[in-house]
């Protein structure tokens, strides 16, 4: 990967005050709406600050306020996911793996989207050996067949992603904000590699009924919404013969917003 030199988050999150799993398992948003933002690490520091001040509190997991994270994204032959959201179809699905570094936890996910724009998330814990195998295990493989369209001979792993994430709760545990930093990409059918360097992607998860601090601090640092998914930015910068023409302008923002160039490393 391009070496590339990160803003300290860690000694930006040390004034937060603590939250636990356990309280923000508590948290339900039941009406809930989540947004996505895209900003630069210079940014996101100024960002931590105010919403330090604003009483907002961080995760800790594992001992720490910034947790790492690996995913192994799974698509068919065609990439049919990856399509799927390029052409924009309003019901689709995402199947991925992912462990939680710290914890050595790991799972096997599933995302739908309705037509109303609703994401449901279903997992079923696996072994760590089965990032990138979960078709031996005859659990996962009965679980992804009854929650998804697809089935496990059908996919195999196509990207891996590491990044490290924050999670912040505001006072009023009406909302979430996950902030993830350090994005890589590899994939998995050329070994390609690529860094997003110092751009940071923001989801905010909120009550639908509820005010947000978070949407003023962004709006007061002039961080607007942007739809972006980490999945396909990785695809279309690791596979540029792949169709992802609207994807490309999502790079391009990307580059903009970090004033850099990306380079993708064969």
């Amino acid at each position: 990967m391009p070496e590339t030199r990160h803003i300290t988050i860690d000694e930006a999150v040390e004034s937060f005050r603590p939250i636990t799993l356990e309280e923000m398992d508590s948290i339900k948003l039941m009406n809930r709406i989540d947004t996505k933002y895209l900003t630069d690490e210079a940014t996101l520091a100024q960002i931590l600050s105010d919403a330090a001040e604003s009483g907002y509190r961080a995760l800790v997991a594992g001992g720490t306020m910034v947790s790492p994270y690996h995913s192994v994204y799974y698509d068919t032959p065609g990439l049919k996911m990856f399509s799927d959201h390029h052409n924009k179809r309003l019901t689709r699905q995402k199947v991925r793996t992912r462990v939680y570094v710290n914890s050595g936890d790991a799972y096997l996910e599933i995302k739908r989207k309705n037509n109303k724009g609703r994401t449901k998330k279903k997992r079923i814990r696996i072994p760590l050996d089965e990032m990138e195998g979960f078709a031996r295990d005859e659990a996962a493989k009965a679980y992804l067949e009854s929650h998804s369209d697809f089935t496990a001979d059908g996919i195999s792993p196509e990207l891996s992603t590491d990044f490290r994430r924050i999670t912040l709760v505001n006072p009023e545990k009406t909302e979430r904000l996950t902030i993830d930093t350090c994005l890589e990409f590899s994939n998995f059918r050329n070994n390609s590699k690529v860094s997003l360097q110092d751009a940071v992607v923001i989801e905010l998860k909120q009550d639908g009924r509820a005010s947000s601090r978070m949407k003023g601090i962004l709006l007061d640092h002039r961080v607007k919404p942007v739809r972006i998914s980490k999945y396909c930015i990785g695809v279309t910068l690791t596979e540029p013969e792949v169709k992802s023409g609207r994807f490309k302008e999502k790079v391009r923002t990307i580059e903009k917003t970090i004033k850099k160039k990306i380079i993708v490393q064969s």
